[in-house]
């Protein structure tokens, strides 16, 4: 840790994926991964508009991922494939970000156009939810998506988040309706839902 905040986790595993920081020598398999996805991420995801990137431009973006991480910043990992044939192949992009201020995390995802409708962003957001509420000083995450966006809603939901509301905003991507859609789960509420079994 750079700065005064404590560092997210670096690694956190699922039963079918491993979640890490992006490292430099992932660019080339993020590269093909981003590509053969770009048509089914354009609609939801507004970073989407600056690609293609270059396999060097995304080489430095991940050592900025980095660095903001050992200053205490976001933790943006790559999602990889356990076991099979799949292995260590990227399903997608994931990361646990500050942007919601003190006390809290935002858990955001983007799955591989191949892996889409198999679980892995339920998957992959329950094992953040976990690992972010165990972060000492955090007490709440949050899901951030647009209305419209009814597949990627259905991820909060299926894991017990709260719907706390909709706020107007300025649409950044092309299906975007402009109202982002906010679900919570609590600290208390995470060991509540331990306790009854509903996780």
């Amino acid at each position: 840790m750079l700065g005064g905040m404590e560092c997210l986790p670096e690694l956190v595993e699922t039963p079918r994926l491993t979640l890490r920081l992006w490292a430099p020598k992932d660019a080339p398999a993020l590269h093909a991964a981003v590509v053969t996805s770009v048509e089914h991420l354009r609609p939801w995801i507004p970073w989407i508009a600056n690609e293609p990137l270059t396999i060097a431009d995304r080489e430095a973006l991940i050592t900025e991922f980095r660095h903001a991480w050992l200053d205490g910043g976001d933790a943006v990992y790559g999602a990889f494939a356990r076991g099979g044939e799949d292995d260590g192949e990227v399903v997608g992009g994931t990361g646990l970000h500050r942007r919601i201020g003190a006390g809290g995390l935002e858990i955001g995802y983007w799955v591989h156009v191949d892996h889409v409708g198999q679980g892995y962003a339920t998957e992959l957001a329950l094992a953040l939810t976990g690992a972010g509420l165990a972060v000492p000083g955090v007490h709440r995450i949050e899901i951030h998506h647009d209305q419209a966006n009814v597949v990627s809603g259905r991820v909060p939901k299926r894991l017990g988040y709260t719907f706390v509301g909709a706020t107007d905003r300025e649409r950044v991507a092309p299906a975007e309706s402009g109202v982002t859609w906010t679900w919570r789960m609590t600290a208390a509420d995470w060991v509540r839902r331990a306790v009854t079994g509903q996780r």
